[in-house]
């Protein structure tokens, strides 16, 4: 059970990355760098949260607090990058941290005492807190590329009224055991 944990952990992991990423495609450079006021993130300070959270927690996570002592968490909601390539550099440095941490446990090692801010959590619980963490964020990131798009959105999901094509696409297949997001990891 705990190498099926694992597993969809990963494959959500990676299903939310691709929704990022797929929501700052539609998206100018200079959009993923505006906020609506100075107390709202931008897109690149959101994304430069997920970096710093992400490389903190997953870095060394077994053996040293997920908070680290070189963590400058203040400063990750000040923007400092200027080029889409940066922004999606932090992108991508922070999800390999993370998907290398949870592609290294083993299923012995979910119940083994991890700490976060001197706090005790399972490994089990660890990923938990961040499969809750950073779907948080790449929503918010979804939702600023949707009111900052000056062009139709290009949907992340079941398109508006296509429920039922959908649903009917999906009840012609015989029934099987697989993860929801197999379908959308597969498209690219």
């Amino acid at each position: 059970m705990n190498k099926v944990f694992l597993e969809t952990a990963e494959k959500q992991f990676l299903y939310y990355k691709q929704l990022g990423e797929k929501a700052m495609e539609q998206l100018e450079t200079e959009q993923l760098f505006q906020a609506w006021h100075e107390d709202a993130n931008s897109i690149a300070v959101i994304v430069k949260h997920l970096w710093g959270n992400m490389l903190s927690r997953w870095t060394d996570v077994l053996t040293s607090d997920g908070e680290k002592p070189w963590r400058e968490r203040d400063a990750e909601f000040v923007n400092d990058m200027s080029t889409r390539e940066e922004l999606l550099g932090k992108w991508e440095e922070g999800w390999n941290c993370l998907l290398s941490a949870i592609r290294s446990f083993t299923p012995e090692q979910l119940s083994q005492i991890i700490y976060i801010r001197n706090e005790g959590h399972t490994v089990m619980e660890a990923v938990t807190r961040q499969l809750a963490h950073y779907p948080y964020h790449v929503g918010q990131i979804i939702y600023a590329a949707k009111m900052l798009k000056e062009t139709p959105w290009n949907s992340l999901s079941i398109p508006r009224n296509g429920s039922a094509v959908y649903n009917g696409n999906k009840f012609v297949k015989p029934k099987e055991r697989r993860h929801f997001t197999e379908d959308e990891l597969d498209k690219d």
